[in-house]
């Protein structure tokens, strides 16, 4: 079975390894992950998603954040915090260090960063293939109002340094229209025999992926049924920011409303089918009637167990979706 995922960062991977324990390693997995992220701090290209993904996978990540390497140590960033060295809201530890001086290195002689994330998942060994959704430059900025003055300020600024206390007037995708899919991402989209969208945030994440220039037109006419899975239960996201970003976009922090903002394959959207939380099965007629098909099933990612559960009703909805 071909498997493609279209990934953002903690949810998504959690899910991934689930889903990796599901369909055991004869299954041929590629996730595509978002890198609208990514940022370069103290001279250091730092791609936040893609890394989470190689961690959570390779048994590095550190289980109780859910980003960053496990055991780290914080030497560096005390010694630039010595020096008055900003930013000074965005810790890289010891251990995450040599990733993105590894990176670095590799992107100034030239390789592309699909290149370069495979040579760092040589070592990490995740059980799927990663691609970054493209090796363009593409950053997610948040516009904001402070004192009547609105500005825009990177992803990360936003979530890290402001909390996203602000209101998010809007979400800008800087270079997004000018990107081109990373070498395989096409492909992945064009030979999966399913299609999963991570329950990652809508918007910043999954949002960011398709905003690049072929790969939503991909996902609409690709012959494997696309299936998603909810970030929303209840009245809140799991984890993150989707009310925030949802708020931006005009779009109600609901499990349906997210299935209407990614919008059924019937009609323009990229969805065959969807997940909900039990707690939500309240709205699973009203996704239905959009043209999409939609069951609640636990979605509270509790521990393996649980989500390697979730990865196996997404599965089954696909062939459920196949079959009708």
């Amino acid at each position: 079975m071909r498997i493609t995922v279209l990934t953002g960062g903690i949810g998504g991977a959690r899910f991934l390894r689930g889903l990796r324990q599901t369909v055991g390693p004869a299954a041929d997995i590629t996730v595509i992950g978002n890198t609208g992220d990514d940022i370069d701090l103290f001279g250091l290209r730092v791609c936040p998603d893609l890394d989470t993904v190689m961690y959570t996978l390779g048994g590095g990540i550190d289980e109780t954040q859910g980003w960053g390497r496990a055991t780290e140590t914080w030497s560096a960033k005390a010694e630039l915090a010595a020096y008055g060295a900003e930013p000074d809201w965005f810790g890289l530890g010891d251990k995450d260090l040599a990733t993105h001086l590894v990176r670095t290195r590799m992107l100034a002689a030239g390789r592309p960063l699909s290149s370069v994330t495979a040579a760092l998942c040589a070592r990490w060994q995740p059980g799927v293939r990663l691609l970054p959704m493209t090796d363009d430059r593409v950053e997610t900025r948040i516009e904001v109002e402070r004192d009547g003055r609105r500005r825009t300020v990177h992803l990360q600024e936003y979530w890290v340094k402001l909390r996203a206390a602000l209101p998010a007037r809007s979400v800008v995708l800087v270079g997004a229209d000018k990107a081109v899919p990373a070498p395989g991402v096409l492909d992945a989209l064009g030979s999966a025999d399913v299609i999963l969208l991570a329950p990652s945030n809508p918007v910043v994440s999954i949002g960011t992926i398709l905003a690049v220039p072929g790969i939503r037109a991909a996902l609409a006419t690709a012959a494997a049924p696309v299936v998603g899975l909810s970030p929303i239960i209840g009245t809140g996201p799991v984890r993150g920011m989707a009310n925030q970003v949802l708020q931006a976009v005009g779009v109600a922090a609901t499990a349906s409303a997210v299935a209407g903002f990614y919008g059924s394959r019937r009609d323009t959207g990229v969805l065959d089918g969807w997940l909900v939380d039990s707690s939500d099965a309240g709205q699973v007629g009203q996704v239905a009637a959009s043209g999409i098909v939609c069951r609640a099933v636990p979605l509270w990612m509790t521990d393996v167990a649980t989500t390697t559960s979730m990865a196996q009703e997404a599965l089954l909805l696909a062939k459920e979706v196949r079959g009708a």
